[in-house]
């Protein structure tokens, strides 16, 4: 059974490195979105393309309000939540089978 609590554990590192990941591109997309960058620039079109599939579905839900995209702030709170919740628990779950 330690091995199955050893899997777990892995798999809850490894989801929380690429939340964190995930953290850093919407924090750079919504740094990006205060200056105008050079919209050619290979590193700006990566961060815009790694972070529009997480906040095009927030952005069709939730309208601007107040001139504000609030998509990024909502995302961020998305990911800290399963950064909590989801990763704590698999961590939990795998002590529990060593």
């Amino acid at each position: 059974m330690f091995i199955i609590g050893y899997l777990l554990q892995a798999i809850s590192v490894v989801l929380g490195i690429a939340l964190n990941i995930i953290m850093i591109v919407v924090i750079a997309r919504a740094v990006l979105s205060w200056v105008s960058p050079d919209p050619y620039n290979p590193i700006v079109r990566m961060i815009n393309q790694i972070s529009e599939p997480i906040l095009f579905p927030i952005r069709r839900r939730v309208p601007y309000m107040g001139g504000v995209d609030w998509s990024p702030i909502i995302a961020l709170m998305i990911v800290y939540f399963l950064d909590i919740f989801l990763v704590q628990t698999l961590n939990r779950l795998g002590m529990s089978f060593i």
